[in-house]
């Protein structure tokens, strides 16, 4: 009888790596601070993020909706990150720095954003994660979510990575 195959699990990632694919999506991406997204979660296997509502962010004034341009640029950076966090786990046989080295051809080739409900309230969540990692392009599905958990917007993208 054939045995199958166990699941390959991801270890976690090192601190200098962490440290380094948060420096380039906070410092060497300045629209990612503009949008106000943070990382909140950094694994293989998807990641989290948020962005705290600011008047800067209205796209509605009567109702205080969150602009939906920030909506799709949130997805858009979390599922750039998500790849980045995909490359880095197929390559754990490099350095932390030979890996964060790898990302300089990454680029947004195909996004859809479906908006499901308004976006109000005080912070939202913000996931992606990776369908399939290519040798030249990547696919992520990302979620947009109120502070209560409710799925606000969700959305499909397509990347360039080499």
């Amino acid at each position: 009888m054939k045995k199958s195959a166990e699941p390959t699990a991801v270890p976690d990632f090192e601190p200098e790596f962490v440290a380094g694919l948060t420096r380039i999506f906070d410092e060497m991406i300045p629209f990612n601070r503009v949008l106000g997204v943070k990382i909140t979660t950094l694994k293989a296997e998807g990641v989290k993020g948020r962005i705290d509502m600011r008047p800067e962010l209205i796209g509605h004034f009567v109702s205080n909706r969150l602009h939906g341009g920030v909506i799709s640029a949130g997805l858009d950076a979390m599922a750039g990150v998500a790849v980045m966090a995909a490359i880095g786990a197929r390559h754990m046989d490099e350095t932390p720095v030979q890996r964060l080295h790898r990302f300089g051809k990454l680029g947004t080739i195909d996004l859809r954003i479906d908006y499901l409900r308004p976006a109000t309230g005080d912070h939202f969540e913000l996931r992606a994660n990776v369908l399939r990692l290519g040798s030249r392009v990547a696919t992520a599905r990302m979620e947009f979510l109120g502070a209560d958990g409710t799925l606000l917007a969700s959305g499909a993208a397509a990347y360039i990575v080499s």
